[in-house]
């Protein structure tokens, strides 16, 4: 099943890999176009274990980046953009290192990175950009015709991101 598109557009990407940046647990979700429909290929996460050093860690959300990249006839990343808190800026600078890695993976494979701000993500999704983690996981689960709504969140917010994505493929501006 999936969603079926306005219109086949030729500007918008056959395949795209769609991350939730997180140093913990990153979502992925690789979304592709068949026709006018969008399916979802695979999704998951990639963790690091807290215990590790900094560079361990890193090393593992690249090494799960690249693995998810290779696998795949990828042809675009959308890549939620950072946003900090000014009560925490620490997590604020360990997610930039985690969104470099995930951006060098990106990079190493020449892919075009689209960044998309989360409540742009929701707005394009469900039409409200204060949408709540159970309104985005039920828009997820309708536009992709999934029998039940995706989890954990990270997978869901990285599928989300990848529709997004799609939408918005040669259309920075819409939505």
């Amino acid at each position: 099943m999936g969603t079926q598109l306005v219109a086949d557009r030729p500007d918008a990407f056959q395949c795209i890999l769609g991350i939730d940046p997180g140093l913990n647990t990153t979502g992925y979700a690789v979304v592709s176009r068949d026709g006018g429909n969008l399916r979802l290929v695979e999704a998951g996460i990639v963790r690091s274990r807290a215990r590790d050093t900094l560079p361990m860690r890193l090393k593992e959300l690249s090494d799960g980046i690249r693995e998810v990249i290779a696998a795949h006839p990828i042809d675009a990343m959308a890549l939620e953009q950072l946003f900090s808190h000014y009560e925490r800026p620490r997590t604020a600078i360990l997610m930039g290192h985690a969104r470099g890695v995930i951006c060098l993976a990106a990079g190493e494979a020449n892919l075009e990175i689209c960044h998309y701000e989360p409540t742009r993500v929701k707005k394009v999704m469900t039409g409200n950009g204060r949408a709540s983690k159970s309104q985005m996981q039920l828009a997820v689960k309708l536009q992709l015709g999934l029998e039940s709504v995706p989890e954990p969140n990270d997978v869901a917010d990285a599928m989300a991101i990848a529709l997004t994505g799609h939408y918005l493929a040669g259309n920075p501006l819409a939505a």
